[in-house]
């Protein structure tokens, strides 16, 4: 059981407490409520762009890493296509620090030209580096549209095109940032050896303040039902062959989400999975192969993927596989082999829960879901799959209909 508790300022700013006697450090995790999903199409990239402009100094503070550092802290951010979230790992009794730093970036980005100018060539850099010159790191910028047709799931994190950042003008910017990254749009989660009342203090002292913005009105448009198989060839400059199998899936609130999730355990957790022990070790026709779901808010994706050994063609991967799928579908798994599967997916659970941090920021996307103590709920959702549960949604998910498929082929391979 993790406990916590919760507590809104006056602006809008909801703030999670979670209290370790255990541990001399501190974590603040701010969550912003937006991510590319948010953007336009014609102006994608957004999102991430701010996860590097909110390091670039805010209106009282020139520089945000060197304060903290000076406090033996560090920090770091991630941007993905649901949220933003930044966070600061301290000692305790140094809080107040990061305490000033987030809220100076919620009050009060610097936007100079300067600092758009250098943190634009450095998300166009990372554009090139990682998803341009490196061997598929194109991949979801060619499998998102792929299998997302009106849903804004189409684009990738880092955008649609390099020169949407390029175009990207101070005007652009700033409205971005006026419309999301405001207390009312945002979780702020302190977790740490303290008492209640210290945090409701500190946090009304450094944030109460700040003013809040509009109410965001989020009416993303709705992904239809996909109704036809897709497959898109491409041609790289890459060691090997790669296929890219992305199954539509429930949303994160969806009473089928942790089947999904558990489903893609059985197929490609570990080198005990389905996955690898056919296609891999008994038919030798990858040398690697994987599952795993993307984990997305909204309906998101099971993805299967792995890369081809030399010799084997995409035609006889793509026979065995849906094969092995239809065996999946027909044969109930064995309850033993699920209850493996679980005591796998608790002990995960549990290690990543050992960490302040991890807990501090599934404090915040749960909340963000619409209640925090959601996070004391995962093991009874799991607990309750049975192999009933995991043949229905197979069926469900699992299907050619349902499916869209990326082939990476190796130029000169094949």
């Amino acid at each position: 059981m993790i406990k916590f508790d919760r507590f809104k300022l006056g602006n809008g700013l909801t703030v999670l407490f979670h209290k370790d006697v255990t541990t001399p450090m501190a974590v603040v995790n701010v969550l912003y409520n937006v991510g590319a999903r948010d953007e336009s199409p014609e102006k994608t990239g957004f999102a991430h762009l701010f996860e590097h402009l909110m390091f670039g100094g805010s209106i009282n503070i020139p520089e945000f890493d060197k304060p903290l550092q000076q406090a033996g802290g560090e920090n770091n951010a991630f941007t993905s296509n649901d949220i933003t979230n930044y966070y600061d790992v301290l000692p305790r009794q140094n809080i107040e620090t990061a305490l000033w730093l987030e809220s100076d970036r919620m009050l009060s980005l610097a936007f100079t030209p300067k600092s758009l100018e250098v943190q634009r060539s450095v998300v166009i850099e990372e554009f090139k580096q990682r998803y341009l010159n490196q061997p598929y790191g194109d991949v979801w910028l060619e499998l998102r549209p792929l299998a997302y047709k009106t849903h804004p799931y189409n684009w990738a994190t880092i955008g649609k095109e390099i020169s949407h950042i390029e175009n990207a003008t101070m005007e652009d910017v700033r409205a971005f940032y006026d419309k999301y990254y405001n207390p009312n749009n945002a979780i702020l989660c302190i977790a740490g050896n303290f008492e209640l009342e210290n945090i409701k203090s500190l946090a009304e002292k450094w944030f109460d303040d700040i003013p809040s913005g509009a109410e965001v009105n989020r009416a993303l448009p709705v992904e239809e039902k996909q109704s036809e198989f897709r497959e898109k060839t491409i041609e790289r400059n890459v060691p090997g062959n790669a296929f890219y199998y992305a199954f539509k899936m429930p949303d994160r609130l969806h009473k089928d989400y942790f089947i999904s999730d558990v489903i893609s355990d059985i197929l490609g957790r570990d080198k005990s999975s389905r996955l690898f022990k056919i296609l891999k070790k008994e038919k030798g026709l990858v040398s690697e192969i994987n599952c795993y779901i993307t984990g997305s808010l909204d309906p998101g994706l099971l993805i299967i993927t792995g890369k081809l050994n030399d010799g084997i063609s995409f035609e006889a991967l793509d026979r065995h596989l849906w094969d092995l799928l239809s065996h999946f579908k027909e044969d109930q798994i064995a309850k033993i082999e699920l209850d493996r599967i679980m005591i796998k997916i608790r002990t995960s659970r549990e290690f990543q829960e050992v960490g302040l941090l991890n807990r501090a920021m599934k404090l915040s996307i749960y909340e963000l879901l619409g209640n925090a103590d959601m996070i004391n709920e995962e093991d009874k959702h799991y607990q309750e799959i049975t192999p009933d549960m995991i043949n229905r949604v197979c069926n469900e998910v699992l299907v050619k209909e349902n499916c869209s498929l990326l082939k990476v082929k190796a130029i000169n391979n094949g």
